[in-house]
């Protein structure tokens, strides 16, 4: 080949990237922005400890706390549910890097925080949380957005109204 090499089948480039190779958060946003999911771990992942130190309750511990109790938990939101028939209650599903929690929001906290419910990736709820026929539930009392995640590091949300 003139002005060139040849290559047969058999040769392979080992030269590396000449791109810097993407930080954990950078792989993060790529993957969900990209494809929706990711393989690695959840944006939470790296959360966890922060939020453990402020009393944010995984989605996998829930099931096991008192019905009652007032607890705090965080999670991308996957689903907003206001159904024509609930009165005006929300009903919002938050995943975690161990499972998903079910957030129930009163017609008087959805008015007060609307935007914040309906434009934020991740969310921190407190609330009292209920257990009945199996299923766990937060009943929301206060929701804030949950700072310091990208939006391009979550899914779109499922928005049923």
């Amino acid at each position: 080949m003139p002005g060139g090499r040849d290559f047969s089948p058999g040769d392979r480039r080992t030269d590396e990237s000449p791109l810097p190779e993407m930080s954990v958060s950078e792989r993060l946003i790529a993957d969900y922005s990209g494809t929706g999911l990711t393989v690695g771990p959840h944006p939470l992942t790296f959360r966890r400890h922060e939020l453990s130190m402020r009393g944010v309750l995984p989605a996998s511990e829930l099931p096991r706390a008192r019905a009652g109790r007032r607890v705090r938990t965080a999670g991308m939101v996957i689903t907003r549910q206001r159904p024509g028939t609930a009165k005006g209650f929300v009903f919002l599903t938050l995943e975690d890097e161990t499972g998903i929690a079910n957030i129930i929001v009163r017609p008087d906290l959805y008015a007060s925080d609307r935007l914040i419910i309906v434009e934020s990736s991740f969310l921190m709820v407190e609330g009292v949380l209920q257990n009945q026929d199996g299923v766990t539930s937060i009943k929301a009392e206060r929701v804030s957005r949950l700072a310091g995640l990208p939006d391009s590091a979550a899914i779109d949300s499922h928005d049923f109204h």
